[in-house]
């Protein structure tokens, strides 16, 4: 069993961390100070250089410009991204666009990959994915009140959705509307995309996320849909296939978040490990030489490690043997690495004491805008109990 990264894609991660390293991280600061409209010129100077690097859109096929990597390979090179909350955006494989680019190379229409698939992956526009409703839980997909019904050779969209990330200043949505309201339960809905230009889209606002209501890449909208009229030929997939696809596109994104979670992780290790160790609690001796302190250390190293060979054990199980061979991997993945993350932050914080809380440093940013990750793609919770029940029914029988 070999633990190394496989050969062919070592070359790719090396030059992709030295990119973060020398020209992403120093970028955080103009990002966060002036947003991502007032930072602009720098993330598309940023991206360009990435293009000319080779090293575009990593995990989008190579008939689309990308680099065509497998899961496993994607993931190692997700976890390097994570290191910069900028990673993903500045190497086009961000969410939510990386995963309505799988879903329209697969399901596209010829005429929806010419007009939005190629677009997309060159990076010359953004998306969005309008599934989450307020008055519905966002656990259970199949629970939709938004309407597509059908007028001639339209659909007229009425519904009102929220978190739909990035939807400030994309150019279109993949919508999940119900067309079939007879139909079972997981054949109601349909995926629709809806350029955001389309009179009655009404993007209400960015909702505050902890008090910061973000802007352009680095938001979550909430939207009104009201009487929204598209052509039928907008729909992507068959009728009443939304659920199917909305799974298809979750199983590998939460492979993406779980890696680059552990990114998130290791940069959280390094701050924490490197504060310690500088900081005086008196004239001979460092935080670090406190066992509560070094406790933490060592379950931090251990859990992330841990994380990291859950997570790509769970990519290659979907690789060789499918994703319904993989779903207790990908459900343990989601909540086992989130809590890591999340545990991980805090101590790092409680650490830095006082400085922890500001912004003089990564992990309140990480604080405030991580803590969705044990809710959004199911909340930790659902997935444990799914996982449970897959395993008590084995016993059962």
């Amino acid at each position: 069993m070999d633990f190394d990264p496989p050969a062919s894609v070592r070359p790719l991660l090396e030059k992709i961390e030295s990119f973060v390293a020398d020209h992403v991280l120093p970028a955080e600061a103009e990002v966060f100070e002036k947003g991502f409209t007032g930072a602009a010129a720098t993330l598309d100077k940023l991206r360009a250089q990435v293009k000319a690097a080779g090293m575009w859109a990593p995990s989008a096929p190579k008939d689309i410009g990308g680099l065509g990597l497998t899961l496993v390979e994607h993931g190692l090179v997700s976890e390097r991204l994570g290191r910069s909350p900028l990673g993903h955006y500045v190497f086009g494989c961000q969410a939510p666009d990386a995963g309505n680019l799988e879903i329209l190379h697969k399901y596209g229409t010829a005429e929806q990959k010419q007009q939005w698939l190629a677009p997309l992956a060159a990076g010359e526009l953004r998306s969005c994915f309008s599934m989450t409703e307020p008055e519905n839980p966002g656990s259970n997909p199949t629970m939709l009140s938004c309407t597509a019904r059908k007028e001639g050779s339209d659909y007229v969209i009425d519904g009102h959705k929220w978190f739909t990330t990035a939807a400030d200043g994309a150019a279109f949505a993949i919508v999940m509307a119900v067309t079939n309201p007879e139909a079972s339960t997981h054949a109601r809905a349909s995926m629709i995309i809806v350029p955001t230009s389309t009179p009655g889209f009404e993007l209400v606002r960015n909702i505050k996320i902890m008090g910061d209501p973000g802007e352009g890449y680095g938001s979550h909208g909430e939207i009104w849909y009201r009487g929204v009229r598209v052509p039928q030929t907008n729909r992507l997939g068959p009728e009443g296939a939304g659920f199917l696809i909305a799974q298809e596109r979750l199983g590998p994104g939460r492979i993406h978040h779980c890696m680059r979670w552990i990114g998130i992780c290791e940069r959280v290790f390094d701050t924490m490990c490197a504060h310690i160790t500088r900081r005086k609690i008196a004239d001979d001796k460092t935080l670090a030489t406190r066992q509560i302190a070094q406790a933490w250390v060592a379950e931090a190293r251990a859990e992330i490690n841990a994380s990291r060979l859950m997570v790509l054990h769970a990519a290659w199980t979907i690789e060789n043997k499918g994703f319904d061979r993989a779903r207790d991997e990908v459900s343990t993945i989601k909540f086992y690495v989130a809590d890591v993350m999340m545990r991980l932050i805090d101590r790092a914080i409680q650490l830095h004491g006082a400085l922890g809380i500001t912004s003089d440093t990564i992990l309140a940013h990480y604080y405030v805008h991580e803590r969705g990750a044990r809710i959004y793609d199911g909340p930790d919770e659902v997935h444990k109990m799914v996982v449970a029940k897959r395993i008590l029914a084995r016993y059962g029988r």
